[in-house]
Formats: structure tokens, sequence, C-alpha cells
């Protein structure tokens, strides 16, 4: 099945946390699609990563590292389930 939407916008999704992955939400996905997932992930990690907060907002600073959280996650599961499956990723 492959992706609905853009791989970007679920990564962002992810990281807001309106998407989660499990094994089970995984499953329909192919080698490919779950290269192309992880590709997004770990691209919109390193936009959040770069993106600067001032340090005196707690609150802008606490949304962040939740947003990392999330895609690191979500990374680990993809990884995980493909470790699983025997897939090379």
């Amino acid at each position: 099945m492959p992706i609905a939407g853009s791989p970007k916008k679920l990564a962002y999704d992810v990281a807001l946390g309106y998407q989660q992955f499990t094994h089970a939400t995984l499953r329909p996905y192919t080698l490919e699609d779950l290269r192309v997932l992880l590709f997004n992930l770990n691209l919109v990690l390193r936009e959040i990563r770069g993106s600067q907060v001032p340090l005196e907002d707690v609150e802008a600073v606490k949304v962040k590292n939740m947003k990392i959280g999330r895609l690191n996650q979500a990374v680990t599961t993809v990884h995980s389930y493909a470790a699983l499956k025997g897939l090379k990723l």
C-alpha cells in the first residue's frame, strides 16, 4: 500500500502527535514505502533539531523536545519493524 499523501506531511503529523506508528500500522507498507518514510522522518527530525528557540521560552523548548521525542520513537519503531521482518533499510 503506497503512502497516502505526502510522506513529509506524514512525518510532520508524527512530530505534532497526530499520527503514531506501531508494528500493526506499518504492516501494509512495502520495503520502498518504509525507506521513503524513514528518509522523511529523518529529514523532519533534522529540520526540527536545527530550529532555534529562545532558551527563556520554556514552553517552546518543551514543544521542540516533544516533537524530537516523537520522531525518534517513530524512527525506532520503523527500524524495529524492519528488523523483525528481516528487511534491510
